[in-house]
């Protein structure tokens, strides 16, 4: 099966009710802050926040708040190579020994190719990563030099298999400057970030802009809560992991490496970075050069995700659609890339179908809660469903829902556990708004704004409304 073709209205419908269920995932998962934006028709369709940049001062996350997007660099180091390959200056097929000054015999043969698509062979993260917990600083250039001479770095065979490396890419970094003599932040800034705008985007961590970066937290999985992680400069492996960026910037970026844009790149050089030819053991996902070629439901995202330490995050676009989305998490442990998913799934479903919107649908749309659960009712594409934004999966379990009368919906499907054929009967304030319903199993379930619990649940303590 093919993607839906996108629809604008119904593109729309799904990016409202995903900011929505974005709002929702963040406040119901415990994550700090949650930032997100969407690209499409070539405008900006949806740039939200969530949460909290900094969670001990109260500080509300902004949609202008900058994230560390960690390996999202690599798909900018891709680019400026890409770019290079273009004017004639580096080939994909340049060995390491021709690019460097001292490199093992078991590394010279590597080329900028392999490097690219994570086959070199190279460890990933040195003999020593503790500096992804702050262990100690990043590894600068001397030391990146010492490890490309030592022959046990590369530690499998060249084009074995797809082994991913941030070393391999720190060294793409280093050729980037070797062949052009200027910085690798220069090279990004002047070759990506100013063709494009991106006032928000920059190569390495920017101590002049402290105050306007999110705070990062570790992990509930070790501690009972999370602490902040201090900022830190990523040194030699910037080209694999140093970028900042707002999500609002990164779908811009990102709609750039599009069909028919050549601001960056020509088409041909981006079906060189898009064509997923490594399998990656993860299933559905394999590797082009510097992004990573995902098959969500039904549809081809081209992208990549990034874990820096107290920052996760994930983009992905449709390069024949001009669809791009981010969303960005300031936890260590944040699920950025099942964010991305479900707003994807989100827009899928809207498209799959879509149709004029019922007169009086809107009536029905909210969010509501009973003792065991919280339940949406949402327009996509201009159908009614009913959602559980519990679930991480948005589409899963989404039976749509026929309009009976101006008080009454009937679920038309779903699961044989839920309540196939049954009614949601609608109970509204004067003013036109929800005071009730009952739902599912003829519970009855409230707006979520009117739910309250007691402080203890006892028989009688929801009174249904007469």
């Amino acid at each position: 099966m093919s993607a839906p073709d996108l629809d604008p209205a119904a593109v729309a419908q799904a990016l409202a009710y995903a900011e929505d269920w974005l709002a929702f995932r963040q406040r119901y998962l415990r994550i700090p802050g949650v930032q997100a934006a969407a690209w499409y028709d070539g405008a900006l369709a949806l740039s939200t926040a969530h949460g909290h940049a900094d969670v001990e001062r109260g500080e509300a996350l902004t949609t202008q708040h900058l994230f560390r997007i960690a390996s999202h660099s690599k798909t900018f180091t891709a680019t400026a190579i890409l770019q290079l390959v273009e004017r004639g200056e580096l080939r994909l097929d340049d060995r390491c020994d021709a690019l460097f000054g001292d490199v093992s015999d078991a590394l010279a043969e590597v080329t900028v190719r392999e490097l690219l698509q994570h086959t070199s062979g190279l460890v990933r993260d040195s003999f020593d990563g503790d500096f992804w917990q702050l262990g100690g600083p990043f590894p600068g250039p001397d030391g990146l030099a010492a490890l490309v001479e030592d022959a046990k770095a590369l530690v499998l065979q060249r084009n074995e298999r797809f082994k991913y490396s941030n070393i391999g890419y720190g060294l793409l970094g280093l050729a980037i400057e070797g062949v052009t003599g200027r910085t690798y932040a220069d090279v990004i800034r002047e070759s990506i970030v100013e063709p494009l705008g991106l006032t928000d985007t920059g190569a390495e961590y920017d101590p002049a802009r402290a105050a306007d970066y999110a705070t990062g937290y570790t992990a509930l999985a070790y501690a009972e809560r999370r602490v902040p992680i201090e900022h830190v400069d990523t040194g030699a492996l910037a080209a694999a992991t140093g970028c900042y960026s707002t999500a609002a910037n990164l779908v811009r970026y990102f709609a750039a490496h599009c069909r028919g844009d050549e601001r960056l790149l020509d088409d041909a050089s981006k079906r060189q970075m898009q064509h997923g030819g490594w399998p990656t053991d993860t299933p559905d996902k394999r590797y082009g050069l510097g992004l990573s070629v995902t098959e969500v439901g039904d549809r081809t995202l081209i992208g990549h995700g990034g874990g820096y330490p107290g920052h996760a995050t994930a983009s992905a676009f449709d390069p024949e659609a001009g669809l791009a989305v981010s969303v960005f998490t300031n936890a260590i442990d944040g699920p950025a890339e099942s964010l991305l998913h479900g707003v994807v799934k989100l827009l899928d479903r809207a498209c799959d179908g879509a149709l004029p919107t019922p007169a009086g649908s809107e009536r029905f749309t909210g969010r509501f809660a009973s003792l065991w659960s919280v339940n949406d009712v949402a327009l996509l594409g201009g159908r009614l469903f009913l959602m559980a934004p519990t679930v991480a999966d948005p589409a899963e379990p989404m039976p749509e829902l026929e309009i009976v009368d101006d008080t009454t919906l009937r679920i038309a499907g779903g699961s044989g556990y839920g309540a196939p054929g049954e009614l949601l009967r609608y109970t509204f304030d004067a003013d036109g708004s929800i005071q009730s319903l009952r739902g599912p199993s003829a519970s009855t379930l409230l707006p979520l704004e009117r739910f309250a619990l007691p402080d203890r649940v006892t028989v009688g303590w929801l009174a249904p409304p007469s």
